[in-house]
């Protein structure tokens, strides 16, 4: 099978989320072409998988790719805030992993408008079947909405710049590629940022994905519930690219390692106690050849925690996760 994705931090994840006994469960949150599911299936052979994506199409390339592993690995074509919120039967698993990064097939392969280097269809949707498209976020939202999304996801200082010239754009003729949409926005930012050191349209074209899929709120909802499922010493793993979405895994990881009464927090633990223990509370960074070898993986972030013993997994307390 021709991979197209590169496997971030591949030792460090195997170097910290070990299963603590075997036999395990590993439940890879964002499976993507299974690369980080391939290391861990190859290192541990009484270990189980349970890939999450929420794209068919990536789903089967993974299948091919894993197939030597047989029934040691189950595909679910799922959100991963779905999957956690509302599993609340089978083995707890002790190990989760989330890779938040788009998966270099979205950039390169799937035509759907994640990347500007290419003039397709401007869509974004990791699911066909969603409803809402970047497109349509373009063409239809109010000017003051499209500027919050560009503002607070993409954290784009020209946001109210780049706003103004797309709705004065969109009044002459719907925007439909992603070669208009980066075209509009290089004209509109002042000629320095145009020509710094990244393209003028990568805050727009995050903030646009970011929105249309709903990442920082899944991911919100899925980290607590998906700590909640975990087993008992089991660990949790979470590899982020930007800083919108650390923040969110740093803020869950801190609460949860808090001592605190909050039952919606912690509802099986003793008064006074943390579900979470950090591992590192400064989050590991890949290494130098790493960097060398896909200067992409530059800007990962590894944070991982370990679940209390004394906590119960979601679904031995016949709840959901």
């Amino acid at each position: 099978m021709d991979v197209i994705h590169y496997t971030v931090m591949g030792r460090e994840v195997l170097q910290n989320l070990a299963p603590p006994i075997t036999p395990s469960l590993l439940v890879d949150a964002t499976l993507g072409e299974g690369g980080h599911s391939d290391l861990f299936l190859s290192q541990y052979p009484d270990l189980q998988v349970i890939g999450l994506d929420a794209d068919a199409d990536i789903i089967e390339r993974a299948r091919v790719r894993l197939s030597r592993f047989g029934d040691r690995v189950q595909f679910e074509n799922v959100w991963f805030d779905d999957y956690f919120t509302t599993v609340s039967h089978g083995i707890p698993p002790a190990l989760i992993l989330f890779d938040l990064g788009i998966s270099s097939y979205h950039y390169k392969r799937s035509t759907r408008g994640f990347s500007f280097q290419a003039d397709e269809p401007l869509d974004m949707r990791l699911r066909r079947d969603s409803e809402l498209s970047a497109a349509n976020m373009v063409n239809s939202l109010s000017e003051g909405e499209l500027a919050d999304i560009l503002f607070k996801f993409g954290e784009e200082r020209y946001a109210r710049r780049i706003v103004s010239r797309i709705v004065r754009e969109r009044e002459l003729r719907r925007i439909e590629t992603t070669a208009e949409l980066a075209e509009i926005v290089s004209r509109a930012v002042p000629a320095e940022y145009r020509h710094g050191r990244i393209h003028p349209a990568t805050r727009t074209f995050q903030a646009l994905r970011i929105a249309v899929n709903g990442e920082l709120d899944r991911l919100e909802r899925a980290l607590p519930a998906a700590v909640n499922r975990l087993a008992p010493a089991g660990r949790i793993g979470v590899i982020s690219f930007h800083s919108l979405e650390d923040r969110v895994v740093k803020t869950v990881f801190r609460r949860m390692s808090q001592r605190s009464t909050d039952e919606r927090i912690q509802p099986t633990m003793k008064e006074g106690s943390a579900v979470l223990k950090l591992i590192n509370k400064k989050p590991i960074r890949p290494a130098a050849d790493e960097v060398g070898q896909n200067a992409a993986s530059r800007s990962a972030k590894l944070r991982v925690a370990e679940k209390s013993s004394d906590a119960a997994p979601a679904s031995l307390r016949g709840g959901k996760a």
